[in-house]
């Protein structure tokens, strides 16, 4: 897979593999922690969410201005990795209050803007030698397959840290008693009856006064999720640790510049051009990652809210990441097995993989209960997973074209991107069309629910249009970025998911006024609106591409 590709891609691919580990743990967990903290509603939740999205890709431009200036990519990179260190650790001191944690939010953003866009520009560089500039879009697929791998592990981790110190305290897991419990202790919960059965259940017998169960378990609840901050802190040790034992397989601009082997000049008139046709894409992707990033927001929402809370042993199997990965294992094996390519060696290797997988399986699948319990984190497993799983097929498949001269275009591709991810929300708005909207259920479980398919179903989809928008973006930056803008363009596109993530509050403001329907209504037409505008202006993108 990684064949022809220069070394540094596989030290860029591990040593980003922390930062995608704490962004999905923040993913899963952030607006549930901040809620079953300090009792927040959904929109309050949701604005602090988008403010600190917005960061983490707003001070991209940061870090690329800074690294562009003194053309020390690398120290930039590793700075930022120790202050998203920091910041980790700051979430993860349990008891503080509502302004500790936004420091703690601002310092993990301010380390990813020094990180995250300069590592890109560094994997650009290693593409702009004439030997690999063939390869760049399909090194930008396996860089993002990945950094998602961390990302996997993240919301399980998130999920068993926070179980295991309810379990500690004597108690269950039940999402909705965070909800319930600052419902009372607000005085504004007329009905006690359901949290009465729901507090009896998670403490194992009849709690007598239910104001202590409230404190208690919400304090639990809380100090649970900040220990899974803890863990996205031991990740960003690890990446730290393999960023210094390998950066000399990066290149370093500063000493290419220095030796005349890299040109930072190019004419006015070239630069105008390319700058422009950046712009339009960074306003095209604004739309997408509005749309693309409510899966921490409104999607988890939707997960706690409105989908069953068990599921029978065939279902929870890909809820368990142990059958995900045997799953995985299986079909890999079998591709092995079966491949009209493939060795003799290979086909016995693929085929172990093959018969052991299922036999474990099996054997997993024989552990699991009638009904299982599904907790809302893990739905964030879905879209890495599925990222580092169809990642070598999509890349396949472009390299399938591009050997009969049919690849799509870089900026083509994100177009279908964009058409690709309306229908992701067609199918929430096909999930949403009868359930009760949150205002009317004002504070109450729903008493519908919906299969969790409709959201994996949904991740599914996003994620395919995820691999045809967002390494193509990155891919189509590096191209056209003129070289002394490298890594302040990086940070353009990342500024542009910035704004599309401040813009996550729509989805949480809609939330509590619309129904369900409507607001996913209003991502498809984002979607397609973006798509259209990209295709009107697709000649001009593929000019500068050119």
């Amino acid at each position: 897979m990684f064949q022809g590709h220069p070394k540094g891609l596989i030290v860029a691919f591990f040593a980003n593999m922390g930062e995608r580990f704490g962004f999905y743990t923040m993913m899963a967990i952030l607006v549930m922690f901040l809620q079953a903290k300090y009792g927040l509603a959904q929109d309050e939740a949701g604005w602090i969410y988008s403010g600190f999205y917005f960061l983490i890709y707003a001070l991209a431009l940061l870090g690329g201005f800074i690294a562009d200036r003194s053309q020390n990519y690398k120290g930039t990179i590793m700075t930022g990795i120790v202050i998203m260190f920091v910041g980790y650790v700051l979430m993860a001191i349990p008891g503080m209050g509502l302004p500790f944690a936004i420091l703690g939010l601002f310092t993990i953003a301010l380390g990813n803007g020094l990180f995250k866009g300069n590592l890109q520009a560094l994997v650009g560089q290693m593409y702009d030698d004439p030997v690999y500039s063939k390869l760049r879009d399909s090194a930008y697929s396996l860089f993002y397959m990945g950094i998602n791998i961390g990302a996997v592990f993240a919301p399980n981790a998130a999920r068993y840290i926070r179980t295991w110190y309810l379990e500690k305290n004597g108690f269950g897991y039940d999402a909705d008693l965070p909800s319930l419990c600052h419902q009372l202790l607000a005085g504004k919960l007329a009905e006690t009856g359901t949290l009465q059965k729901l507090a009896d259940g998670v403490a194992g017998g009849p709690v007598t006064d239910l104001s202590a169960f409230a404190r208690n378990y919400l304090d639990v609840f809380a100090t649970g999720y900040n220990y899974a901050f803890g863990i996205a802190a031991v990740a960003m040790l690890v990446s730290l640790a393999t960023y210094v034992l390998f950066k000399g397989k990066l290149p370093d601009r500063r000493q290419q510049v220095a030796a005349g082997e890299a040109k930072l000049d190019m004419p006015w008139a070239e630069e105008k051009k390319r700058l422009l046709a950046l712009g339009l894409v960074f306003l095209v992707v604004i739309f997408f990652w509005m749309s693309f990033h409510q899966n921490g927001l409104t999607l988890t929402y939707f997960a706690r809210d409105y989908t069953v809370k068990t599921v029978d042993a065939v279902t929870y199997f890909i809820f368990d990441i142990r059958g995900l990965l045997l799953l995985a294992g299986v079909i890999i094996g079998l591709v092995f097995l079966l491949g009209r390519k493939s060795s003799g060696a290979r086909r016995a290797i693929g085929a172990g993989m093959a018969v052991g997988g299922t036999v474990l399986g099996w054997l997993l699948f024989r552990t699991y209960s009638p009904s299982n319990l599904v907790e809302p984190e893990i739905f964030q497993q879905f879209n890495p997973y599925f990222v580092v799983f169809l990642t070598p097929v999509v890349v396949g498949f472009f390299a399938w074209l591009r050997a009969r001269g049919k690849e799509p275009s870089t900026p083509r591709k994100i177009g279908i991107g964009m058409v690709l991810a309306s229908i992701g929300f067609i199918i929430m708005v096909t999930s949403s069309i009868n359930l009760l909207a949150p205002a009317v259920l004002d504070g109450a479980p729903s008493p519908d629910r919906v299969s969790p398919h409709w959201l994996i179903s949904t991740y599914l989809v996003l994620t395919i249009a995820e691999l045809f928008l967002s390494p193509m973006g990155l891919s189509f930056v590096s191209k056209v970025a003129p070289p002394r803008f490298q890594g302040l363009m990086q940070g353009g596109w990342l500024g542009a998911t910035a704004l599309g993530n401040q813009l996550l509050f729509v989805g949480s403001s809609m939330w509590v006024v619309f129904p369900l329907w409507q607001v996913w209504a209003v991502f498809v037409v984002c979607c397609l609106i973006s798509a259209a505008f990209i295709f009107s202006i697709l000649k001009r993108l593929e000019a500068a591409t050119s």
